[in-house]
C-alpha cells in the first residue's frame, strides 16, 4: 500500500528524515541533492516503521490549541500550577521555592535539587484530575529526587488511581491548529 507523505527539501539536510504528526501526516524531509528515486526508496524501506506510528498516533487524544493562545496558556498555566501547588504542599506539608511555565516538547513538568518546579504550558489544556497528577508529581520530587516505590507510594496518597490517569496523560497529544 503506498503511503501519502509530503516531501521537505532541505539545503541544510545531510540525510533523510522521517515525521509522523499526531494528525497523520507524514513528512519526508530530504537533502536537495537527492533524487525523487531515492526518496520514494526510502520511504518504502520504512513502510512498517510509518505505519507503527500511525497506528500509535490513532490511539492518542488530541488537544488542538491556535498558535496566538500561547501567551493567554501561559498565564493560565501558571495560575493553575501556583493554586494546585500550593494546594497539594500544603496537604504533603511540603515547601517549594519557585514555580516557572515552560514552553517544553517532550515533558509536561520537573523538579531541580533546589526545590524549584517547573511545567509546561500545556498543562493548562488537560483534564484538571491528570493536571493534578503532573503537580503531585513534581511535588513528590521535593521528598525522593526518583522514581523508586517511595516516590509512588506518596503520589498515591494524593492520586490513588495515578497508573491509569499516567497512562491517560501519555495517550494526549496537544497540538497548534
Amino acid at each position: 500500500m503506498a503511503i501519502s507523505y509530503m516531501l521537505k527539501r532541505s539545503a541544510r539536510a545531510r540525510a533523510m528524515r522521517l515525521s509522523v504528526f499526531p494528525d497523520s501526516r507524514v513528512i519526508v524531509t530530504a537533502p536537495i541533492f537527492l533524487g525523487t528515486g531515492a526518496v520514494e526508496n526510502f520511504v518504502e524501506r520504512h513502510t512498517a516503521w510509518i505505519h507503527k506510528h500511525l497506528r500509535r498516533t490513532m490511539s492518542k487524544s488530541v488537544i488542538r490549541i491556535p498558535r496566538n493562545d500561547i501567551t493567554r496558556l501561559k498565564r493560565n498555566a501558571l495560575a493553575l500550577a501556583q493554586g494546585r501547588c500550593m494546594h497539594f504542599a500544603k496537604y504533603y506539608g511540603f515547601s517549594y521555592n519557585r514555580i516557572s511555565i515552560r514552553a517544553q516538547k517532550l515533558r509536561w513538568g520537573s523538579c531541580s535539587s533546589a526545590g524549584n518546579l517547573s511545567f509546561n504550558y500545556r498543562i493548562a489544556v488537560l483534564p484538571p484530575q491528570i493536571a493534578d497528577y503532573v503537580v503531585v508529581h513534581e511535588l513528590c520530587h521535593l521528598a525522593e529526587m526518583n522514581h523508586s516505590g517511595r516516590f509512588w507510594t506518596l503520589v498515591a496518597r494524593a492520586v490513588p488511581d495515578h497508573k491509569r490517569v499516567r497512562k491517560e496523560l501519555r495517550n494526549i497529544i496537544v497540538s497548534f491548529s
